[in-house]
């Protein structure tokens, strides 16, 4: 291709021809170049970490120092950082298989927090910090679960997080981390296992539910006992507070019925008696005997009238003897036990002789036998 072609070409495409670089000077070139050198040393000698992280610097592969977070001015070419992030970072375990002590096959995996507390020795002492803590916690994490029977693997969880960050802690600190925590997520039993485990579940479940069902029917049947007894209690206790009211409606009939004959039969004694004294003082004699059985059944007569012996018999024989029995107000209104003494007072008022009556009577008797004896001597002294 011609120089004219090239430089027909070059025109339009808005590219200088190859003689006006041909013209440029070696100086300008060197110019070029030094700038562009300058422009990258400038920019390898500035580097800027960040404000959670810390960097090791190293200068011809030698460590040199750790860069704190800001704006720090490094030997350009030579050097080289390594960042290393100071936050709480987290760790997966992968899946592990162990064998209990009890010869029991089990799967678990874990999460690790890991926090960086010393870059240097991050640096220094462990290649890749993070894959070193994740193979050291899934070695301690199947040795844990050996360790352990079936049962305390699946119940105790917090306790293999504290036995693996115990194991943990040691070489960790060698290694500037610390390791803030440790939590197993999930620890299964192989199928087999598992499967036992569901029917040594269900057989539990069902031997409870047999026991809450035995014992639900013998409370039931305590209950039903002692409602039957608590009926049995009430119908004797009603059977009996019915005898004691009929008994003591008998005793209340008799002792009304008595003091009823008693007086009615006293009177008519009486009043014979008192019939056949009018007819004695009705006769000439002016002296006549009365019946002792006649002047006491008077003189019992006299202390009727008086009150005295129905008082007696209402308050020491009759009421008195009812009041003195314990009765509730329901059982006192039901046999009208309040009611004996103005009951026995009736009959007494029925039973009751006229007391002037019986006294006129007798005085007038007296009288028209002192005459009779007056006109007697009269007689005699006339004789």
């Amino acid at each position: 291709m011609s120089t004219s072609l090239v430089g027909a070409l070059a025109v339009p495409l808005g590219v200088p021809p190859l003689q006006s670089l041909l013209d440029i000077s070696p100086l300008t070139v060197v110019g070029a170049l030094l700038l562009l050198i300058a422009v990258a040393a400038v920019y390898s000698a500035v580097e800027i970490v960040e404000a959670y992280e810390k960097e090791a610097l190293t200068v011809f592969g030698e460590y040199r120092d750790l860069l704190e977070p800001g704006i720090h001015v490094i030997p350009p070419f030579v050097s080289r950082t390594y960042p290393f992030d100071m936050r709480t970072q987290t760790i997966d375990v992968p899946q592990q298989e162990a064998i209990t002590r009890d010869n029991s096959p089990v799967t678990a995996d874990a999460v690790i927090y890991v926090r960086v507390m010393d870059a240097k020795k991050a640096f220094l002492e462990v290649e890749e910090y993070k894959r070193a803590v994740s193979n050291l916690a899934q070695t301690t994490l199947r040795a844990v679960l050996g360790d352990m029977e079936l049962d305390d693997t699946l119940s105790r969880r917090e306790m293999i997080n504290e036995r693996i960050r115990e194991e943990l802690d040691e070489p960790t600190d060698e290694w500037g981390i610390r390791v803030e925590s440790v939590e197993v997520r999930e620890v299964n039993p192989a199928a087999g296992v598992k499967q036992a485990m569901e029917q040594q579940t269900s057989a539990e479940r069902r031997r409870r539910a047999m026991i809450l069902e035995a014992q639900g029917e013998r409370r039931s049947a305590i209950e039903q006992a002692q409602g039957a007894k608590q009926s049995d209690i009430v119908r004797a206790q009603g059977a009996k507070q019915s005898q004691i009211l009929e008994a003591q409606g008998d005793a209340i009939s008799t002792v009304l019925r008595a003091k009823s004959a008693e007086s009615m039969g006293e009177r008519a004694i009486i009043d014979k008696g008192m019939e056949t004294m009018e007819q004695i003082g009705q006769g000439e004699s002016s002296t006549f005997i009365l019946p002792q059985e006649l002047s006491s059944l008077v003189g019992r007569y006299g202390k009727h009238l008086s009150g005295s012996d129905v008082s007696d018999m209402s308050t020491a024989d009759g009421a008195g003897q009812l009041d003195s029995l314990d009765f509730d107000a329901e059982t006192r209104e039901l046999i009208g036990l309040d009611n004996i003494a103005e009951i026995i007072g009736q009959i007494d008022e029925e039973a009751q002789v006229d007391v002037d009556a019986m006294e006129e009577e007798a005085q007038a008797i007296k009288e028209g036998d002192r005459l009779r004896a007056g006109e007697s001597e009269t007689l005699d002294e006339t004789e």
